[in-house]
């Protein structure tokens, strides 16, 4: 656990912090700001969709849609946030992997313009596998949601 008390909220968290949590980087770096994270037990975090996203020069050309993939990228990203965290694994390196997804129902189209909220919580946690619950809402309505486990993991050794 880390040095912050379980169920402690440590959040809103900068970009700064989500950069230390998250290897991911600009393009694939889904996750601008985390609003609220409840160590041990759930993470808000916000995609602000953007016409510039590059996906939507061709997701589709004249009905521009975010991919449901990359909607579930998102919830994982926050997920990762929210493991490492808990873990007191920021800026150790670690990496979290997909290892499973479950139950993905896409709901609403997401469309550039939105702030997408992203809504994870944990399902169950071990040390090096955790599972957890997500939804992406906009305003309100659910527009994705899905139940997936991961991994913490070393990273590739050069």
């Amino acid at each position: 656990m880390s040095e912050e008390a379980s169920g402690t909220n440590i959040g809103p968290l900068d970009i700064g912090r989500v950069l230390a949590a998250l290897p991911h980087r600009y393009p694939m770096l889904l996750v601008d700001r985390v609003e609220e994270l409840i160590l041990d037990k759930s993470i808000v975090a916000i995609k602000a969709v953007t016409i510039n996203e590059q996906f939507f020069q061709g997701h589709f050309p004249g009905r521009p849609i975010m991919p449901g993939v990359l909607q579930v990228e998102a919830l994982a990203q926050a997920a990762g946030v929210l493991a490492v965290e808990s873990l007191g694994l920021a800026g150790s390196g670690k990496l979290v992997y997909f290892m499973s997804i479950d139950g993905v129902k896409f709901r609403k189209p997401v469309e550039p313009g939105v702030l997408l909220k992203l809504e994870v919580e944990f399902i169950q946690k071990r040390s090096r596998v955790c599972k957890f619950a997500g939804k992406a809402t906009l305003n309100g309505e659910i527009a994705t949601e899905c139940e997936f486990t991961a991994m913490i993991a070393d990273p590739p050794t050069a």
